[in-house]
C-alpha cells in the first residue's frame, strides 16, 4: 500500500494541514486585511472611482470612458465626444484592447484621415486644428480622457447645440480639466463623462 503504517499517513495529514494554513492565512485573511485597508485608505478607488450625480445615482467610473453616440452610431452634438475606442463596441471593460495597428498599417491610416474629415466637420473646423487624441484610440481602449485642444474645439458645436453662452461651457470645461500628477507627468486632461454629466445637470436646473 503507498500509505502503510503510522509512517506512511503523517506526511498526508501534514501536507493537507499546510494546505489548510495556507488557504486561511493567504487566500482568506490576507485577502481580508488589504481589502479592509483599501476601504479605510482608499474607499473611492477601492469600489472602482466611480462617480455620481445630484440624486446619488452611479453614472460610471472615472476610470472608463464613454461613448456619446445615437442608435445610428452617430455623435450626439449636445455632447463632447470621447476619443475612439477599439474596446469591443466601445469602451466595454470586458473586452479592453488597442487595435495592434502599426503607425504604418494602411488601415490605419485611413482610419486617422476619415475620423479627421468627420471630425472636423462636425465641429466646423479645419482639419489642422483637431489633435491626434480625437483620431486615435489608446492603447487600452478605456481612457475616458480627452486631451484640453480636442475639447477646445468641441466647445462652439455644444454651446449651440444646447443653447448655452460659450463662456459657460468653456467654464465647465476648465472645471473638469485635471492638471498633470505630481503638476509635471502628461498633460492636462478632461474626463469627458464629467463633463457631460456636468452639462446634463446644468441643463436640468
Amino acid at each position: 500500500m503507498l500509505f502503510s503504517g503510522q509512517g506512511g499517513i503523517r506526511p498526508l495529514f501534514t501536507a493537507v494541514r499546510t494546505i489548510l494554513v495556507c488557504t486561511l492565512t493567504l487566500g482568506v485573511a490576507y485577502t481580508a486585511l488589504v481589502t479592509g485597508l483599501g476601504q479605510v485608505l482608499m474607499p473611492a478607488q477601492a469600489n472602482g472611482s466611480t462617480f455620481t450625480d445630484t440624486s446619488g445615482a452611479t453614472r460610471g467610473s472615472a476610470l472608463i470612458g464613454q461613448s456619446f453616440l445615437d442608435a445610428d452610431g452617430e455623435p450626439i452634438a449636445e455632447y463632447f465626444q470621447s476619443r475612439p475606442s477599439a474596446a469591443g463596441d466601445g469602451y466595454d471593460g470586458t473586452a479592453s484592447s488597442g487595435t495592434n495597428w502599426g503607425p504604418e498599417n494602411p488601415d490605419f491610416i485611413a482610419a486617422v484621415k476619415a475620423r479627421r474629415s468627420q471630425i472636423a466637420e462636425f465641429n466646423g473646423v479645419a482639419e489642422s486644428a483637431v489633435p491626434a487624441d480625437a483620431v486615435t484610440a489608446s492603447s487600452s481602449g478605456l481612457d475616458p480622457h480627452i486631451s484640453v485642444a480636442y475639447a477646445d474645439i468641441q466647445i462652439e458645436r455644444v454651446a449651440k447645440a444646447r443653447q448655452l453662452d460659450e463662456q459657460q461651457v468653456r467654464d465647465l470645461v476648465a472645471a473638469h480639466t485635471e492638471q498633470p500628477a505630481l503638476g509635471y507627468l502628461g498633460e492636462p486632461v478632461v474626463n469627458v463623462a464629467k463633463l457631460n454629466l456636468a452639462l446634463d445637470e446644468l441643463k436640468g436646473n
